[in-house]
């Protein structure tokens, strides 16, 4: 583990590397706030012939979202092609396995989730039409019943999460060919100084009823590492995964043979580098990635 401090350190460590893989909460984004020094170190990168792609478990926004986003606040010239979520992972994973075209994936989450899947030519249903979904009593759960255009259940972070969802999510695994996946593990993410439920949270309810377990896709699961890999035929040893977390951004980088960089304006700090486990620590640290300009 090298911390990366003077001016020299770091522009040696960037001619190491052909490629960058950013998470953005955390790295690019602090809330809503863009760090310090992201535009001009981003600039200065792509100067150097480097290529960025930004990779996110976040499940909110779609890949087109994130380009607005990123223009909004001064990071121009971001293709939607190297914006890499977990619900664009969901819907390669299945477009890959050949999922039926016939059939429909009922989403547990938001109007970005069922966006990707139908931008690979896959019909979703639920996400923000089941928001609102009455349930009075017992009585109401009888119009719940197997579907059998349903092939699988997605979910991801829900806002809106209600009993009927999660009703309608548990009937129709009750088909074990129905499949399970889930966008991503986080159970909770920090916003400020507190802590709150994210996507991980919304399908532990149903591995309870059901006794299933999901296919997750995002990070740190490898399926949204070798998609990038494949894509763009990267080398792994030549590219760089800088994220702000050891148990998501630093694995995942970990699992695909990639460098590591670990940041410290997000959910990281120094004592949990030092307290953590040699294997989980990231090959680099840097304070910001604002620094590597």
């Amino acid at each position: 583990m090298k911390h990366l401090n003077t001016p020299e350190e770091i522009a040696t460590f960037i001619s190491s590397m052909d490629t960058f893989l950013l998470d953005v909460d955390g790295v690019v984004f602090l809330g809503t706030q863009l760090i310090p020094g992201v535009v001009e170190a981003l600039a200065h990168l792509r100067s150097l012939g480097k290529r960025i792609f930004f990779v996110t478990n976040n499940s909110l926004k779609s890949r087109t979202s994130y380009v607005e986003k990123f223009s909004a606040k001064g990071i121009h010239g971001v293709a939607k092609e190297e914006v890499f979520s977990a619900p664009y992972a969901a819907a390669c994973y299945l477009s890959d396995i050949g999922f039926p075209k016939e059939k429909r994936v009922y989403v547990m989450g938001a109007d970005g989730v069922v966006e990707e899947l139908r931008e690979q030519g896959i019909q979703a249903c639920g996400g923000m039409d089941d928001k609102d979904l009455a349930f009075s009593g017992m009585d109401d759960l009888h119009r719940i019943q197997p579907d059998p255009s349903i092939g699988a259940v997605l979910t991801a972070f829900d806002a809106h999460i209600n009993y009927p969802k999660l009703a309608k999510a548990h009937t129709y695994l009750q088909d074990p060919s129905v499949l399970f996946i889930a966008t991503n593990p986080d159970v909770a993410d920090p916003i400020g100084t507190q802590t709150f439920p994210a996507a991980g949270s919304m399908y532990q309810p149903l591995i309870k009823s059901t006794g299933r377990h999901p296919i997750i896709v995002g990070k740190p699961h490898e399926t949204m590492l070798r998609v990038i890999l494949a894509k763009y035929q990267l080398d792994p040893t030549r590219t760089c995964m800088v994220g702000d977390r050891l148990d998501t951004d630093v694995l995942f980088g970990q699992r695909g043979g990639c460098r590591t960089m670990a940041v410290l304006t997000g959910v990281t700090t120094e004592s949990m580098l030092n307290q953590a486990e040699v294997a989980k620590r990231p090959d680099y640290v840097i304070s910001s990635l604002g620094l590597m300009r």
